[in-house]
């Protein structure tokens, strides 16, 4: 992280800052007690105040316990500390943004979590406040976005603490709906086929005189779904939130999905299904993350699709089940053969849906040597860093001839190769 030097405060109180830099933390999500600032005042005491990347790690080691914690800490640590106008900075992150008055910029992870802490009891301007000697200007606002709209176009990164809160609320209530599979088993009904033993049966109550034929149709079964969730350091915001979603859906009433099946992978394969049928979300995602012991490290897409392969496919990938794969491609493992892996998964499952949040820059460009790899063998190729992106997932799942956006990042790398 590259961190400016920092100086000195010349009113002395030191002490009084890391407490309330803690109670900030502690309005941001971090559980932080009493105990923790007078460790982190006691370490800072003899660590020293003469270097800020040694001050940044010494308040982590004392306030941070979990990975995703990581994210808030920087960006609060951030703005109380370095910026002597991150009060007008901050104020800027949480009112609504106007193209032209106010800087075109998109909020980093967790930065807007970290401002709402900050400005804990500050109120924004009112917008409609009066000028003096002003102009009054009528603004027709019958056109625009409501702020629901906003909310499920806005990048899950982006969501500041409030927003994820909402966005969680309404994942909770997405549906997935599927359209059922024909078997090859068949049950009395209306159908074309002749029911002999059900026509010998009732001719039988007639003393062998057959008087009508009984017929048979075909029953039809819901097919499972297979989650294989990228937890790496770069899918941290995305993960959790389509792990939400996964957990709505396997927790619905009704026969739309057969079974949900859950995995986790970062440096490691995780199977999290169990901990999927909680119906608690939250006691669910936190037994979860305490089982994958690598959230938020590196990625070993290769290694861990190959274990699935190895270990879980042939129980979980049976009778036309869907696989939903979310990564964002960034393979750090070079010695890993990804293309055979993901070919393979791809022969094994009726559909392969690749959900990559990179998708969310306008420019994206399937440069990255995993990506490239893994494009050719699937499905579909569709984005998954919003609401809206997951609420299009039932059009990709009930049509098999979707592709997404494949067919594009195919033609863009033939025409790199050629």
């Amino acid at each position: 992280m590259d961190l400016p030097r920092l100086d000195l405060p010349e009113d002395g109180k030191l002490g009084h800052n890391i407490t309330h830099f803690a109670r900030a933390l502690r309005k941001a999500g971090l559980p932080i007690g009493p105990g923790r600032v007078l460790d982190a005042v006691a370490a800072v005491r003899v660590a020293g105040f003469t270097d800020r990347a040694d001050f940044f790690y010494t308040l982590q080691a004392c306030f941070v316990s979990r990975p995703d914690h990581r994210a808030v800490f920087a960006q609060t640590f951030r703005l109380f500390w370095r910026d002597p106008k991150y009060v007008d900075h901050m104020m800027s992150l949480i009112t609504p943004m106007v193209r032209g008055v106010q800087e075109d910029r998109h909020a980093k992870a967790a930065e807007k979590r970290a401002a709402e802490a900050l400005l804990d009891g500050v109120e924004a301007p009112a917008k409609d406040a009066p000028q003096d000697d002003a102009t009054e200007i009528d603004i027709d606002a019958s056109q625009t976005v409501s702020a629901q709209e906003r909310l499920r176009t806005l990048d899950f990164e982006q969501m500041s603490g409030d927003e994820m809160t909402l966005a969680k609320r309404i994942l909770s209530t997405l549906t997935l709906p599927i359209d059922p599979l024909v078997s090859r088993r068949m049950k009395a009904g209306a159908g074309r086929s002749p029911d002999w033993r059900q026509t010998l049966r009732i001719a039988n109550r007639w003393g062998g005189e057959i008087r009508g034929f009984a017929m048979k149709t075909r029953r039809t079964r819901a097919p499972n779904l297979v989650v294989l969730c990228d937890i790496s350091g770069s899918m941290s915001a995305y993960s959790r939130a389509v792990l939400h979603f996964v957990h709505s859906i396997a927790n619905q009433k009704g026969d739309q999905w057969g079974s949900v099946h859950g995995f986790t992978f970062g440096t490691q394969l995780t199977n999290i299904t169990r901990h999927l049928r909680t119906r608690d979300v939250d006691a669910a995602l936190a037994a979860a993350g305490a089982q994958a012991q690598d959230w938020e490290g590196g990625t070993r897409i290769g290694a861990c699709i190959a274990a699935f392969n190895r270990d879980w496919s042939r129980r979980v990938l049976g009778q036309g089940a869907c696989v939903l794969l979310i990564t964002d491609g960034l393979d750090r493992d070079a010695t890993g053969d990804l293309a055979k892996a993901m070919e393979r998964l791809n022969l094994s499952a009726r559909q392969l849906i690749w959900l990559n949040p990179l998708m969310r820059w306008e420019n994206f460009a399937p440069k990255a040597h995993g990506i490239r790899a893994m494009m050719p063998h699937v499905t579909s190729f569709r984005a998954g860093h919003n609401i809206a992106s997951l609420q299009g997932l039932a059009a990709a799942i009930c049509d098999p001839r979707d592709g997404g956006d494949k067919a594009r990042m195919l033609a863009m790398m033939r025409l790199k190769s050629g």
